[in-house]
């Protein structure tokens, strides 16, 4: 039985059976999915994708979001898990849904993805916090399994060594491509033998990193291993998300090549806005939303379209008001809006019309939005 939930778009839920449950550490755990002949064509997924699952909690259904571990030629999913809480809505999957048992999963979604250039020498950057390197795991595993000439070294804090999830899975990838994968682990509140590998990842330590590891390329003399940096995927909290993203930017990486996922709701922008725009007052604004039409002015165009939606109690769906979830993606039917930051739509997209509105600001005295997408 398929059922739908909408967030911007519809999105397809399929009951999966339980094929595999591990505790990871105290507070994460993994499950893995078997995928019947006849939804393998919906559970097709990039490396970096995650699936929305559904079940009960405390006598309430809820639905949660779960980047994939696994990568697109295992065909399977594989689910690594946070539980934030004893007593909150994520503890009740863990301790009432086992093996054998089915759950609601969504189709795979998101497009914290990367095109795979398997007859180009690649050097890609990894950086993941906690739970964080869930999708990094899937992208590193499809790299290094379809593109024999890319080199990838990724980052990895944590609290402490206790709670360091899937070192086993990452050893046995450093194992198997060592001359292709380096792998270094920091700890924020462990002390390290050496000092290094102490601290957050962070700007400060994103500098060393570039003086220190990524300073000398074997394969070219006169340049560093940061100045080959193809592409660089971040994961974990806003704050670290922002401050190594602009620190990657001003260290010469272009935004385009600068990906990240965000594993809560942030508020803030990643980077700063550097433009300036005519005030505009009484924007006139009309909404459409589950074939609903809405209708509002905002008082000028000094915050952006999103956040004054809600500030009014419009039902906008939202997620990380950044421009990375693209769950208040919708199109401009009518109107002007300037897109400060885009790291969801496609180039095409943009050209249909489609917006965040968590990222744009009106430039015109009306707007028209269309959010029913499917």
């Amino acid at each position: 039985m398929e059922q739908q939930i909408y967030k911007g778009k519809l999105i397809q839920f399929h009951w999966l059976k339980i094929a595999k449950k591990e505790e990871l550490t105290k507070n994460t755990f993994s499950l893995e999915f078997d995928i019947p002949g006849n939804l393998q064509e919906n559970f097709k997924f990039e490396a970096g994708q995650y699936v929305s699952v559904k079940f009960q909690s405390y006598g309430e259904e809820v639905i949660h979001d779960y980047s994939m571990t696994s990568a697109p030629y295992e065909k399977k999913i594989s689910l690594g898990i946070k539980v934030n809480s004893p007593d909150g809505t994520t503890s009740q999957l863990f301790k009432n849904y086992n093996i054998g048992d089915q759950l609601q999963v969504g189709e795979p979604n998101g497009r914290f993805t990367l095109g795979s250039k398997p007859s180009e020498f690649r050097t890609i950057i990894g950086f993941a916090a906690g739970i964080g390197i869930t999708p990094v795991i899937s992208h590193f595993k499809n790299i290094l399994h379809n593109e024999s000439r890319t080199r990838l070294f990724l980052f990895f804090g944590n609290k402490s060594s206790e709670e360091l999830i899937y070192k086993d899975l990452l050893d046995n990838l450093t194992k198997k491509y060592g001359d292709r994968l380096q792998i270094f682990y920091f700890f924020s509140r462990e002390n390290t033998a050496d000092p290094f590998f102490y601290g957050r990842l962070d700007a400060k330590k994103l500098n060393l990193i570039i003086n220190q590891i990524l300073h000398l390329d074997d394969t070219d003399e006169e340049s560093t291993i940061w100045d080959a940096v193809d592409e660089v995927l971040i994961c974990g909290k806003g704050d670290m998300i922002k401050t190594l993203a602009n620190a990657c930017y001003h260290h010469g990486i272009p935004k385009k090549n600068i990906h990240f996922e965000l594993f809560e709701e942030f508020n803030d922008d990643i980077y700063p806005v550097e433009k300036e725009f005519p005030l505009i007052e009484q924007i006139e604004v009309e909404c459409i939303m589950l074939e609903k039409t809405y209708q509002t002015v905002l008082p000028d165009n000094k915050e952006k379209i999103l956040q004054q939606l809600l500030a009014q109690k419009f039902p906008v769906p939202y997620s990380c008001k950044s421009g990375i979830c693209g769950s208040c993606e919708c199109y401009l039917e009518e109107g002007e809006v300037e897109l400060l930051e885009n790291e969801y739509l496609t180039e095409k997209e943009e050209a249909q019309g489609r917006i965040l509105a968590c990222m744009s600001i009106a430039k015109s005295k009306k707007i028209k939005l269309n959010f029913d997408l499917s």
